[in-house]
């Protein structure tokens, strides 16, 4: 079995959720590749301009977890690697199902 995905999200309140992410921009590939530390490593096709890499993080987390995008944003690293993700109307458990799936997939 992969590295638990655990330390990485964060409940903050009732149905927000943060996801620490460690970014590889400019992917052949996009999807979960592991973890990072205490990161979800996710790696984008799209290149890291005019925020376009956060942007298509914020889909790509939304599109996997069922939600809107308008219930994922980015909370911090605007320009770093190492972004936190704010993800309104789920709960931990329910985040942390579906990402340790994709991490011992792609694991």
């Amino acid at each position: 079995m992969a590295e638990s995905v655990e330390p990485a999200v964060t409940q903050v309140g009732p149905g927000i959720v943060r996801i620490a992410c460690r970014v590889q921009p400019r992917a052949s590939k996009q999807g979960i590749r592991g973890m990072h530390g205490n990161s979800v490593k996710i790696s984008l096709n799209t290149p890291p301009v005019d925020g376009k890499a956060n942007a298509a993080l914020c889909a790509f987390l939304a599109d996997l977890l069922d939600l809107s995008k308008s219930s994922v944003s980015l909370h911090s690293g605007q320009t770093s690697r190492d972004k936190v993700v704010e993800v309104c109307g789920i709960n931990q458990a329910q985040v942390i199902t579906i990402l340790q799936q994709e991490v011992d997939q792609n694991s």
